[in-house]
């Protein structure tokens, strides 16, 4: 496949648009039908439509992002609170999405912002414009050690976000990338991920283990979250992977459930990461009720019989549910109070490994 280069940001009815890096002319050129190459739904978009996330569209046979430049939610978090326990902790990162997804989650937290497109229409693009620069600025500003590409799916301002790594590379050369992600993107944009070293670390919401619930809930298919997660793992030098499953009453939360979501993991590898959390009632979802704190407990109880060496349970008050312990002696090494580290014995380490026993921990430090 062909990757475009960028024709530059040109200006139409008052909205930046970008051309698109991954997707492609199909038929024949004068039909002017592109697929985008971006995502795993492959969209083909005729003229003068956009694909599934709303936010790419197809002008005179060229495909362009609409949301390019248009962020929201800006706000300076800890790491932890994205969640990543296992990369760069106690580390603080300048969190923002833009509007538009791929998917059409029932329970979005954020649906504000990720449905934007489906609920408002273009008014979703009535924000202010702010280029790459206005980003890196304003992440030096906050003190932030890193970006972390949120709230929405990052995959679908990919443009925005390669622009952004693009500029901090040049101004603040220190600055790491995250993506916190559905996991529902291509093949071609974890290739350019990985050939221009954007990102440090991608977490992945792995929803279900049900193909019928996948596309019943979000929209999309289970099989190409399991490629990403399986991908983005055989790049664990580069990339720090961690996976999260919100176990949701009635959907998800069933004993057979997070068994086989665990084997899943942990068939890939037992060393990801795994975190628990706790439903609340969201959006379209309003009428179930919040997840059992019994059922997170047997959802860790699982993952620890399954393989799975770093279990995490997250969205309560469970003591300890937070703390990162060595897989092999069971020591304490990083204890955590809701975003906040209280102890972190692995801190100052030349190598990330048990100070009581030596095993190695899969950390970034």
């Amino acid at each position: 496949m062909k990757e475009r280069q960028s024709t530059g940001i040109r200006l139409e009815n008052e909205a930046h648009l970008r051309e698109a890096d991954l997707y492609k002319p199909i038929g024949s050129p004068e039909g002017k039908l592109v697929q985008c190459q971006l995502c795993a739904h492959f969209c083909a978009i005729k003229e003068g439509e956009v694909g599934k996330c709303l936010v790419r569209k197809n002008i005179g046979g060229k495909l362009y992002s609409l949301n390019w430049g248009k962020p929201a939610g800006f706000a300076i978090d800890p790491i932890e609170k994205k969640p990543f326990f296992h990369f760069k902790p106690g580390t603080r990162v300048l969190s923002f999405g833009t509007p538009g997804c791929n998917f059409r989650c029932l329970n979005c937290q954020n649906w504000d912002l990720s449905q934007a497109v489906a609920e408002q229409g273009l008014h979703a693009f009535d924000l202010p414009f702010h280029p790459p620069r206005d980003v890196v600025s304003l992440a030096a500003r906050g003190k932030a050690d890193g970006i972390a590409y949120t709230y929405s799916e990052p995959t679908i301002f990919f443009e925005y976000a390669r622009d952004i790594a693009r500029e901090a590379r040049e101004r603040e050369p220190g600055m790491f990338h995250v993506f916190v992600s559905n996991g529902y993107f291509s093949r071609y944009m974890l290739d350019m991920v990985e050939r221009e070293k954007m990102l440090s670390a991608i977490r992945i919401d792995l929803k279900f283990v049900r193909e019928d619930r996948y596309m019943e809930v979000c929209g999309g298919h289970l099989k190409p979250v399991l490629d990403s997660i399986a991908r983005v793992n055989s790049l664990r030098k580069d990339i720090m992977l961690e996976v999260i499953a919100l176990v949701i009453p009635t959907l998800n939360d069933s004993g057979d459930d997070i068994r086989e979501l665990c084997r899943k993991i942990a068939a890939i590898s037992p060393e990801i990461p795994l975190h628990f959390s706790r439903f609340y009632p969201q959006y379209r979802l309003a009428n179930l009720p919040p997840t059992d704190y019994d059922t997170l407990l047997m959802a860790r109880r699982i993952a620890r019989e399954e393989g799975i060496k770093y279990a995490y349970i997250g969205n309560t008050d469970i003591m300890g549910a937070e703390d990162t312990l060595c897989p092999e002696c069971g020591m304490a090494l990083i204890k955590r109070d809701g975003f906040a580290i209280e102890k972190n014995v692995l801190s100052g380490r030349a190598m990330p490994t048990c100070p009581k026993c030596g095993a190695d921990i899969n950390i970034v430090l």
